[in-house]
């Protein structure tokens, strides 16, 4: 019954108006109590605090730095080193998604900062909206993984819950970086990117007329005390291992007494129903995990799978799952919750795999427009553009991102890896 809470929690977050988390949320409740006989306490037991209060902090600091400008900022000093190349500018872009989603807004908070800069960068200049898109959306996933960004906390929070040990840089991170990586090369290379170098050698002095049309200005009061929070952030956390959730609200407390962000707009831009969602379903997945529903879950996998492969099949069915659900707040803490169930079913199997397969294969799909990257890129895009077409060929790419991604995992994780 607890399985059937979660498939239906599932699946109705693909076509139902209602935070998945808050239907979680109840499901566990009744199932919890009501039939698996645990008192309330028990159920509340699994709602991660910890991990909320780290989202809480990370995110309502970098909606300051967002709000005052300082991360446009960076965006508009890193466009203008290009010089006009249009052959670089997808790449950069790129680069931009990484560090910024990697410093801590995460994947929805660089692509939200980014599309419309990029989307304006890609119209004046004659890239191609959906390169540009691709380079975007790719480069935000493959720095989420990051312990500073929402969606690298959840990862590593979920981990911690289940008693795995896992560098956050070296095991969770840098998998996820290379492999997304990877595909964005690969769809630079297959879908113009050479093209716009070829086009750039021809064009000669365009560069720098292109690259002057970006006004920079300093950085002002607000904007440095932000940049100095940040690096206190990312030094407090590295070097002194200090707890990244109450540092992050205390930096925060900082700018916002000496007026460096509006906290009122500042926490508005917090994203509540990501943390409800979170918190929600990692709730029911624990209420699955003490009625024994995991171990269905974990066995049907392993049951089609060996060691080997089964990074293969836990990114395709991630994907197909996260194509129309929340990478982060849905498959994330579902699928993540098997992974001491497999190693124990298949113990050569490697668990930084599993768990960067169940990243990446969740995650490559969301450059689809049913997904928030996707849909931020076509919103954005130039009023030239054809945006039923700029639609349809981000739908194919987003869900032929399940089979590429499952082959990627197969390769990356199943056979590059050593087993553990």
């Amino acid at each position: 019954v607890s399985l059937l809470a979660l498939i239906v929690a599932i699946v109705a977050s693909g076509f139902a108006r209602l935070n998945v988390g808050i239907m979680a949320g109840a499901l566990a409740w009744i199932v919890g109590h009501y039939l698996a006989g645990m008192s309330v306490a028990d159920v509340l037991r699994g709602f991660p605090l910890n991990l909320a209060a780290v989202l809480f902090g990370i995110t309502f600091l970098f909606a300051q730095a967002q709000l005052n400008g300082t991360l446009n900022q960076i965006t508009h000093r890193a466009i203008r080193a290009t010089h006009g190349r249009r052959g670089l500018m997808p790449l950069v872009f790129f680069g931009l998604a990484v560090v910024l989603a990697t410093v801590g807004p995460g994947n929805i908070g660089a692509t939200a900062l980014l599309a419309p800069l990029a989307m304006a960068t890609a119209g004046k200049m004659g890239i191609g909206a959906f390169l540009m898109t691709v380079m975007v959306a790719n480069g935000a996933n493959a720095g989420a993984f990051s312990p500073f960004a929402p969606t690298g906390i959840i990862a590593n929070g979920l981990i911690a819950q289940l008693g795995i040990e896992m560098n956050p840089w070296s095991q969770v991170y840098l998998p996820s970086l290379l492999a997304q990586t990877f595909i964005a090369l690969a769809s630079y290379v297959a879908f113009g990117g050479l093209a716009l170098w070829r086009a750039d050698l021809a064009d000669g002095d365009g560069h720098d007329q292109r690259s002057a049309a970006v006004e920079i200005e300093p950085f002002n009061r607000a904007q440095l005390m932000t940049l100095a929070a940040i690096a206190a952030l990312i030094g407090g956390v590295i070097v002194f291992q200090a707890d990244p959730a109450f540092l992050a609200i205390a930096l925060a407390a900082v700018l916002s007494l000496f007026g460096a962000a509006e906290q009122d707009a500042a926490i508005d831009a917090i994203p509540w129903a990501t943390i409800m969602m979170v918190c929600g379903v990692s709730m029911l997945v624990n209420i699955l995990q003490t009625t024994g529903g995991m171990d269905l879950v974990t066995g049907l996998l392993a049951g089609v799978a060996n060691s080997q492969t089964v990074t293969g099949v836990l990114a395709f069915t991630a994907g197909l799952i996260s194509a129309y659900s929340s990478s982060s707040g849905v498959v994330m803490p579902a699928f993540i919750a098997t992974v001491p169930g497999l190693l124990s079913r298949l113990p050569s199997a490697n668990p930084v795999a599993l768990v960067s397969s169940i990243n990446v294969g969740a995650h490559l799909v969301d450059v689809s427009p049913l997904s928030t990257l996707g849909a931020l890129c076509i919103a954005n895009a130039g009023a030239h553009e054809d945006r039923d077409k700029l639609f349809r060929r981000l739908l194919y790419y987003g869900l032929s991102m399940a089979l590429v991604g499952a082959l990627v995992c197969y390769v990356f994780f199943g056979l590059l890896l050593p087993q553990g």
